[in-house]
């Protein structure tokens, strides 16, 4: 009856109420048992016994669930354990303990069970039916739930027996966890003691060798500090091993040097012999001897910003004189990587540095910038300019035009500049090879390049590039107009780079073209161009009359309106010359440009301008 005491045995036991559920677990057997029921008993007892023998939580769960059934009508359907917090399920029965079906549905398990907080009780299924929830405890610690299904609420007896599995399932989960605890105690402890040892070996070694690096980051360290740049860097290696000293930039010029006949140890070398030492050194992280020298790179980042190298003919530098070299090495790398990310701050605040180039920068902070772009402004240097016909400076041809000089291996700065592709070249440029290459990279070969003339020092490089310009000027206005000119091509013209302001020039031109000059602006006429494109196509009718579209018989007009008002005769050898070097002066000074623009003069290819 709900609410009386049954007869059991050295405690109260309360039977359940309407409904089917308990309001708490029996903690003793019913006096009155019969064999089944102390054979179950013992059963667990024995169960009991092989959960403590060593077996993992895993095991444990699966062998109290797998007892379930044994023990009565009840069925498991689960068992959840607490961690965190919150009740997680951690192991479900083997099928062949079910044997009516599949799991039940248990909404909201975790919910459920911390309803509970921390007794027994009864859960509820979808299904229906009688469920419960008999907690796995070990020192009154609750550990987690042992959930159990029945169509209805089982005996007493089996009750209780659920309640004896429960007590030694969650004792030898707790042994099966203190035990786990102890093994990763143990393997942490044993770790500990070797990484102990190791850590001790390592000590006692880097304490040997920090006694012998001591000096070296000392002497470096009092070069940091004191900022003596590459010049202290060179001295205090040489102070360190004995050896000329010299620190070089990563092409092989001189930067700085220390101790006797190192600024004199040899010329700049071939910048192919230099590549290869560079390739050679990055295959390695330590110094490479070469030619005498060992050589360290100094790295940043993984590039190359420059080089120490100890001359040393007798090869007697040792494994110390390595390390001074090495960490030397660091050390340049990081004034250099600073000189750098100083020029790099310097090319976002000025103008780009061909711009300031072609308008004479300061020579120390252009070469700075120059090889922080990864150019060497030491040596010959060529200006470059590129003109195509219909194609404006934009992305497109810029990349074209770089990507031309790369393929051909010049080393270059690129800019633009006006309508213009400028480049400074280091060394000097193939003949038509840039001209060539561009072409290809825009499948059209109506374009110019003018290649200015040689700069043996930085000052020359804006006089290289009015040169450049002077010879893509005159190539534009040549037959034909396309390819490649150089200024020392020009010959005649170059006696415009006396300036165009040349007095006796000017006076030469007015000599022989005054009158025709004179005719023109008078008549708006075209005398002094026809004249031109005359000498241009060697004399030939048919070619100057296409050029300049006009019928041989006009051509033939103009002639005789030439000699009639220059008093001059194209047939005298001398007038023929001294005209055709007025029309070539008045051609290049721009003025014929002008002329053209008034007139109906067909470009050189033939189509309509």
């Amino acid at each position: 009856m709900p609410g009386k005491a049954d007869d059991v045995t050295g405690a109260a036991y309360q039977s359940y109420e309407p409904g089917g559920l308990y309001n708490q677990a029996p903690t003793t057997a019913p006096a009155t048992w019969g064999r089944r029921q102390l054979a179950s008993l013992y059963n667990l007892f024995a169960l009991a016994m092989t959960m403590f023998d060593g077996r993992s939580g895993e095991d444990i769960l699966q062998l109290a669930m797998d007892e379930v059934p044994l023990l009565g009508g009840c069925r498991p359907e689960a068992c959840y354990l607490l961690r965190d917090g919150h009740f997680a399920l951690a192991a479900t029965p083997n099928t062949e303990s079910i044997d009516s079906g599949p799991r039940r549905d248990m909404p909201e398990p975790a919910d459920q069970l911390a309803a509970l907080a921390g007794e027994d009780g009864a859960v509820k299924f979808a299904e229906g039916g009688w469920g419960w929830a008999a907690g796995l405890r070990c020192a009154d610690q609750l550990l987690g739930y042992l959930v159990v299904s029945a169509p209805k609420p089982p005996p007493d007896d089996e009750h209780f027996l659920l309640y004896a599995l429960a007590r030694p399932t969650g004792a030898a989960l707790s042994n099966a966890d203190a035990r786990r605890r102890d093994r990763e105690y143990a393997r942490q402890l044993f770790r500990a003691i070797e990484d102990r040892d190791a850590v001790n070996e390592r000590l006692t070694a880097l304490v040997a060798e920090l006694e012998g690096q001591r000096t070296v980051h000392d002497v470096l360290n009092r070069t940091y500090i004191a900022d003596e740049g590459e010049a202290g860097i060179a001295d205090a290696v040489y102070e360190l091993t004995g050896l000329p000293t010299r620190i070089e930039d990563r092409f092989g010029n001189l930067v700085a040097s220390a101790g006797p006949g190192s600024a004199e140890a040899g010329d700049k070398p071939d910048p192919s012999r230099r590549e290869r030492l560079i390739q050679d050194a990055l295959r390695d992280v330590t110094p490479v001897r070469r030619d005498g020298r060992l050589v360290g790179l100094a790295r940043h980042h993984g590039e190359v910003l420059g080089a120490i190298a100890l001359i040393d003919p007798a090869d007697r530098a040792g494994a110390a004189d390595e390390f001074a070299l090495g960490h030397a090495c660091t050390a340049l790398a990081l004034e250099l990587a600073h000189r750098r990310s100083l020029a790099e701050v310097e090319l976002r605040l000025r103008r780009e540095l061909v711009d300031d180039l072609l308008t004479g920068a300061d020579e120390g902070g252009a070469y700075a910038r120059a090889a922080a772009v990864g150019h060497d402004l030491h040596g010959p240097q060529h200006v470059v300019v590129a003109q195509w016909q219909g194609t404006v400076a934009d992305d497109r041809f810029m990349g074209a035009v770089g990507r031309a000089a790369q393929g051909l291996g010049l080393r270059s700065l690129l800019a633009r500049r006006a309508d213009m592709a400028v480049l400074v070249v280091q060394g000097k440029p193939r003949d038509a090879g840039l001209y060539e290459a561009v072409g290809e990279e825009l499948g059209s070969h109506r374009g110019a390049v003018g290649i200015g003339s040689v700069c043996e020092t930085m000052a020359d490089i804006p006089h290289s590039y009015d040169k450049a310009v002077r010879a893509l000027n005159v190539r534009g206005q040549s037959h034909p107009p396309h390819g490649t000119t150089a200024y020392e091509e020009l010959g005649l013209y170059r006696i415009l780079d006396r300036g165009n302001d040349s007095h006796d020039v000017q006076l030469f031109v007015r000599e022989w073209l005054g009158p025709l000059l004179d005719y023109d602006h008078a008549h708006h006429s075209d005398l002094v161009l026809t004249l031109t494109q005359y000498f241009d196509h060697g004399g030939n009718y048919d070619e100057t009359a296409h050029a300049l579209a006009v019928h041989r018989s006009t051509l033939r007009y103009r002639l005789q309106r030439i000699r009639e008002v220059s008093g001059r005769r194209l047939d005298d050898v001398d007038s023929r010359f001294n005209l055709q070097v007025a029309t070539r002066i008045w051609k290049v000074s721009g003025t014929a440009a002008d002329a053209a623009s008034h007139t109906d003069v067909r470009p050189r290819d033939g189509s309509r301008g």
